[in-house]
């Protein structure tokens, strides 16, 4: 009798298909970013030729409004969602490249100034929205991830909090729906404000760093205003999103002593989970940088790179705003990280007008 020869079955490739995936959002965002690039250039050259009064609108705000429109009307189809997902790569992409355009003398000289103005925005915007998530009668975990998600750097510490917390996923999806709204209104209404107050380049980029939570509209928010108050933005943003550990430690360390989340056993190990890698890898090239190791046309060739990586992010921003899903979450967390997202707003503007006027940055 013939031995029977098993012929063992091939398995597809994970990382094959992983990738395959993701190839017609990438191609989406992309897309709507040229589609942006596209806007910027023609529509006010347009406006000009037919004498029309019509707002120099920059690529970044194009590209998000365009997401919005088709995320709102006919939506994201399923095909297009794992590469759409891929923004938040490239938003920190694009920030390890933007090191390239930082001297680290500079990093360090406004990097000590903001991280004096991050801590002191951290405290007060925490103790701020504990107390308005006390008044509207939150729940405590809901309250401790609309307070973490304001204070340090929105959805990615809402979710790295929510594991160590052991919070409801309703809870988190409350938080991050009301993150996300405000995040989308601080698009439109920080470049209006910084105007009206007739702010510099270097105010409104530390101002919109330390105010916007979520790092994607931060960018977004300071390349509105200008070239370089989006890169300040980045810098003041990345040393909130550097304290994310400390404060995710804090809360865990806090539910674990009231039984209601795991104990942390070795802290070091904890923080280094949770520290953000990006901000290393953007330290990192800034460094190169110092030292001369780019020529001109390397780094003028990374500066563009880094733009590109942007565009993909701002087409993705607008893409992941759904305004329909958003009114599902309820009102009452929506009002106090609003009411939060205004004080804190006009805290940390105040902060900037006075350390401009202490340090000269």
């Amino acid at each position: 009798m013939a031995d029977v020869v098993v012929v063992p079955q091939v398995q597809p490739v994970q990382p094959a298909l992983r990738f395959l995936k993701i190839i017609p959002g990438v191609l989406l965002l992309g897309a709507i970013g040229y589609a942006g690039k596209l806007l910027e250039q023609n529509v006010g050259t347009y406006a000009k030729a037919h004498h029309w009064i019509f707002p120099n609108i920059e690529y970044v705000l194009w590209a998000i409004l365009l997401g919005i429109v088709i995320s709102n009307t006919i939506g994201v189809p399923e095909i297009f969602r794992s590469g759409v997902a891929t923004y938040e790569f490239w938003l920190k992409a694009g920030i390890v490249l933007l090191g390239s355009r930082f001297l680290l003398g500079d990093i360090l000289k406004l990097g000590g100034v903001s991280l004096l103005l991050v801590a002191i925005e951290i405290v007060g915007a925490i103790a701020f929205m504990t107390f308005l998530g006390r008044v509207f009668r939150l729940k405590p975990k809901l309250t401790t991830l609309l307070a973490v998600g304001s204070a340090v750097c929105g959805v990615s510490a809402i979710i790295a909090t929510k594991g160590a917390i052991d919070a409801d996923d309703e809870d988190s999806s409350f938080s991050i729906a009301a993150i996300l709204a405000l995040g989308a209104l601080a698009l439109f209404t920080f470049p209006l404000i910084g105007h009206v107050f007739h702010l510099g380049d270097k105010a409104y980029g530390v101002w919109a760093g330390l105010a916007v939570d979520n790092t994607a509209e931060a960018t977004a928010a300071g390349a509105l205003y200008s070239d370089a108050a989006g890169k300040l933005a980045v810098l003041v943003k990345s040393t909130r999103n550097a304290m994310i550990g400390f404060v995710v430690l804090a809360y865990a360390i806090y539910w674990a002593s009231q039984g209601q989340a795991k104990a942390v056993g070795n802290k070091a190990a904890f923080l280094w989970q949770k520290f953000p890698k990006f901000v290393l890898g953007f330290l990192f090239i800034s460094i190169l940088a110092t030292y001369q190791f780019f020529n001109k046309d390397q780094v003028g060739t990374l500066a563009n790179l880094s733009r590109w990586a942007f565009l993909l992010t701002f087409a993705g921003v607008g893409l992941r705003t759904n305004f329909r899903d958003m009114r599902k979450q309820g009102l009452r967390p929506f009002a106090v990280g609003a009411i939060g997202e205004v004080v804190i707003a006009v805290f940390t503007l105040a902060l900037v007008v006075g350390a401009q006027k202490l340090f000269g940055f």
